[in-house]
């Protein structure tokens, strides 16, 4: 007698659990996702606040702000005796530059402050890393590794520079922003401009920190593509919240 091979397929009840554990892996990872992008966003105000308050606390130990020290050689010895010099001598030791002493955190005749400023705490063990204190490119802010912080988030690097009051700027806002913070991307030849965040997540950031708004406050925006305005005076903007892609980076002004 002939017997006839058996084959048995899967029920509808063993394809419904299948299909259950499937959803339930691909929502465990998308929601892992989720959950490592949100911490590290926040890293970026975790660092912004420690970054502010190391110079602050740099300021009231030595009375000027960090890179734009006028004494720093006394304390950390001197990178290059001519200021002229001294302001493209690398040191990944202590010794440093001069800053001009005037409150304001850019490029001086004896030092290249905005780097400088975190060699400064560097030394005083106020941050952590060794920053060479010099530009890395063809223009005078060219932030690299070499020189700079990183940030939590792929390829983002901080940066210091002062400014008193830009106008009709192609990406800034108009208004008064003083020393200034910022983090992005890092960007050939220049400070680290490249967008690093979509108009959400900056909002959230902004909302948490400040007042939500990209013109104002103490947290800004570029307004170009991460917000609603199309002009730099149009101080009423909001964010861009429909647009999707990265558009961002945070700008804390005045924030020493």
């Amino acid at each position: 007698m002939i017997q006839r091979a058996t084959t048995h397929g899967f029920s509808l009840v063993e394809l419904s659990i299948v299909l259950v554990i499937l959803g339930l892996l691909t929502g465990g990872i998308l929601g892992g996702q989720s959950l490592i992008r949100a911490a590290e966003l926040r890293t970026i105000s975790t660092d912004a606040n420690r970054y502010i308050t190391a110079a602050q606390t740099f300021r009231d130990k030595y009375f000027q702000l960090p890179g734009d020290m006028s004494n720093a050689q006394s304390f950390w010895g001197v990178a290059h005796a001519t200021p002229a010099t001294c302001v493209t001598t690398a040191s990944t030791s202590p010794l440093t530059c001069n800053g001009n002493g005037d409150g304001m955190v850019y490029n001086s005749t004896g030092s290249n402050e905005s780097y400088r400023f975190w060699q400064h705490l560097a030394n005083t063990g106020l941050i952590e890393g060794t920053y060479d204190g010099i530009t890395h490119g063809s223009t005078s802010f060219s932030s690299t590794t070499e020189n700079s912080p990183r940030g939590r988030l792929s390829n983002s690097l901080w940066f210091v520079w002062n400014w008193t009051a830009p106008q009709s700027g192609q990406w800034v806002f108009d208004g008064d922003y003083g020393n200034r913070l910022s983090t992005g991307v890092q960007a050939a030849n220049s400070e680290p401009s490249n967008v690093l965040l979509t108009p959400s997540e900056q909002w959230n950031i902004d909302t948490k920190m400040d007042d939500g708004l990209p013109a104002q406050g103490k947290v800004k925006a570029a307004w170009n593509g991460c917000t609603t305005a199309t002009a730099s005076n149009q101080l009423s903007a909001t964010y861009q919240l429909s647009q999707s892609g990265k558009a961002c980076m945070p700008l804390f002004v005045q924030a020493f």
